[in-house]
């Protein structure tokens, strides 16, 4: 999956300058998705059920708040970039929130996610999944 993710930022490359330029919001926008698909691979690749099983299980790893704790864990890792990038997203003012989630879980999830778009045009796949890595270490087997 990685090199497919890998494959699609190489056919559409943002270069470094252009990159600064970028809305935390543009960032958690590509970022949500990315997350989403990595986290449906895993749950997927568990083995063969039936669509609602594999949406159950996906949605709670796919929310604010579940993605607030996964930020606590990730946190300390963060590089000084990373922690820029999180915070800006982190503070950015979205146009809707989440009805079924806290004011606090959705910023801390809209950060998370900018985080992980920024990472992502920035081809930085490797990092990503290390986060995540580090993120899910102790729920990945639900």
């Amino acid at each position: 999956m990685e090199e497919s993710l890998r494959t699609i930022t190489s056919c559409f490359p943002v270069d470094e300058q252009k990159l600064k330029m970028y809305s935390p919001l543009s960032f958690a926008y590509i970022g949500d998705s990315v997350f989403d698909l990595i986290i449906r691979t895993m749950v997927t690749t568990k083995g063969n059920t039936r669509p609602n099983k594999y949406h159950k299980e996906t949605i709670g790893y796919v929310n604010a708040a579940a993605q607030t704790k996964l930020m606590d864990k990730i946190k300390p890792c963060l590089t000084e970039q990373e922690r820029v990038i999180f915070r800006r997203g982190k503070n950015a003012k979205p146009a809707t929130c989440a009805k079924n989630q806290s004011h606090h879980d959705y910023h801390i999830a809209t950060g998370f996610e900018a985080l992980i778009g920024y990472l992502y045009l920035s081809g930085q796949m490797d990092r990503i999944m290390e986060l995540i890595a580090i993120g899910l270490d102790d729920d990945a087997e639900r």
